[in-house]
């Protein structure tokens, strides 16, 4: 793995969450009726995760995640192995290019956070023993905690103010972090949903109408991440992907980068960005003037919402659209978000998942001569 300051740890990545094969669909469902016991259950999970790897590998992937097949969602097993959260509904919705919305759910603390559990650490150590090539653990950023119901994200008698909340949270990953790194893991990579969309003018409305700042919403989630990564070691990638919402093809705000661009990647103390850019909501390339020159960027140039294949003379195209603000050699490649952030996942097959991953491989060779 590339320790260059400056530029992505690998010219062809993904987000972390891949298509949950039919098998594994079927054993949430059973798990969750108690068809099956917690270790068939596991079983389970690891023949599939040992198959996706090796599929990773084959395709010719230098960095690969377990797809994250123990997750029913990317933030799901945060709050099931931390003390004091539970589920309630966001105050979001989601949406589509033809206006259809869906409801879903956001976390809300309802007593004193602590780490009961690992979150991912056993999700690290399994990876490890599979994989020939750098394993990476994505962990929900610490906003996603918050932002959902940023209205009302907890009991005001336990949290009465963002900054306890987040200061405890802290704790919480700085702990998960230090157990990652001392089993040897180098790629950790955080989903950061609530900036990107404070870049919406909609959103931000909303914000304001929750008796909220969205300006001040920025700089408490630059911090949350800062303090949950401020004592991981140098030497330890840290990237953070940037995501307007994936759900089933649907997607929570649009916009561009340009309102919270400066601060974000001046600020945040992380080695790279990995930002959405495959449709014309995500706004140009201007924005990456601000990206400092010791922090690199990952282009999510592909879709994982439809199945349609782009090609590597359009992916050319748009990395050279980039290059007029910052230069290739600082640049990587990857699909814009997860193929399935809940164990349902996006209106793809597993053979176009396989095409696209093959493409970004394809186009990172044929760009910058390595992967």
């Amino acid at each position: 793995m590339s320790g260059e300051p400056g530029r992505p740890p690998f010219r062809a990545d993904h987000v972390g969450s891949l298509l949950r094969p039919p098998a594994l669909k079927q054993a949430f469902r059973r798990y969750a009726t108690k068809e099956i016991g917690d270790a068939e259950f596991a079983g389970l999970q690891d023949d599939c995760i040992r198959k996706v790897v090796a599929e990773q590998e084959q395709i010719g992937l230098k960095v690969v995640t377990d797809g994250e097949f123990r997750r029913g969602s990317y933030w799901g097993r945060f709050v099931d192995r931390t003390e004091g959260f539970e589920i309630r509904p966001a105050s979001f919705k989601f949406r589509n290019d033809q206006g259809h919305e869906v409801a879903f759910t956001a976390p809300y603390a309802n007593g004193k956070i602590g780490r009961r559990r690992p979150l991912a650490l056993d999700e690290y150590e399994f990876l490890h023993g599979v994989t020939r090539v750098t394993g990476k653990i994505t962990l929900p950023a610490p906003s996603t905690m918050h932002f959902y119901r940023c209205d009302d994200f907890a009991d005001k008698k336990i949290y009465p103010d963002a900054s306890g909340f987040f200061a405890e949270l802290a704790t919480v990953f700085k702990q998960e972090i230090a157990g990652l790194v001392q089993a040897g893991c180098r790629y950790i990579q955080f989903d950061e949903v609530a900036v990107a969309l404070l870049c919406d003018p909609t959103i931000r409305d909303q914000v304001k109408a929750f008796g909220a700042d969205p300006d001040g919403l920025v700089d408490l989630y630059i911090d949350g991440i800062n303090q949950a990564v401020a004592e991981c070691p140098a030497g330890v990638a840290i990237g953070v992907h940037m995501c307007r919402g994936n759900f089933k093809g649907h997607y929570l705000g649009a916009g561009g980068y340009e309102p919270v661009a400066e601060r974000f990647f001046a600020n945040t103390k992380v080695t790279h960005f990995m930002l959405e850019y495959d449709t014309p909501r995500a706004g140009d390339f201007a924005p990456l003037r601000f990206v400092p020159k010791h922090r690199g960027v990952v282009l999510g140039l592909i879709s994982t919402k439809t199945p349609v294949l782009e090609s590597i003379d359009a992916l050319k195209k748009r990395i050279e659209e980039a290059t007029r603000y910052i230069d290739l050699e600082r640049l990587a490649l990857s699909p814009q978000c997860g193929f399935a952030s809940t164990v349902a996942g996006n209106p793809l097959r597993e053979e176009d998942q396989r095409r696209k991953l093959q493409l970004i491989v394809d186009a990172a060779r044929s760009i910058w001569g390595e992967v």
